[in-house]
């Protein structure tokens, strides 16, 4: 594991193993996946960044589990699940949505379809 990886969960050290779970599948899944570590947030690129992992508070507090991480990706359009704690358009037709992970479980066949999605735009910019 990275060294800025393991500084980046340095206050919240019990989210890593879902971290790990998500980078693992990302760079299985993903041709050609760079990774950065930064302040507030881990960026995955190809050409261009896709995907991020941060602790940005997508939920009110009191509605944010203990232990999650939040997966920040970009689309072309606006994905519609409830899975999907928010979503913005900062440019036109680019939208970035935030979904809120807990469990393992929930880095799954969606949550990476749409990760997939979004290497394939953020590819084609």
């Amino acid at each position: 594991m990275n060294e800025d990886v393991l500084h980046f969960f340095d206050k919240k050290p019990e989210a890593l193993p879902l971290y790990e779970a998500f980078e693992h599948k990302v760079l299985s899944e993903i041709s050609s996946v760079s990774i950065k570590v930064q302040k507030t947030q881990i960026a995955f690129s190809n050409r261009h960044n896709f995907a991020f992992v941060s602790f940005i508070p997508v939920r009110k507090a009191k509605d944010r589990p203990e232990i999650y991480l939040v997966i920040t990706f970009g689309l072309g359009y606006r994905m519609e699940s409830p899975r999907i704690d928010a979503a913005v358009e900062p440019y036109p037709n680019r939208w970035t949505h935030h979904v809120l992970v807990q469990g393992m479980e929930e880095i799954d066949e969606e949550l990476m379809g749409w990760v997939k999605e979004a290497a394939v735009f953020a590819a084609g910019k």
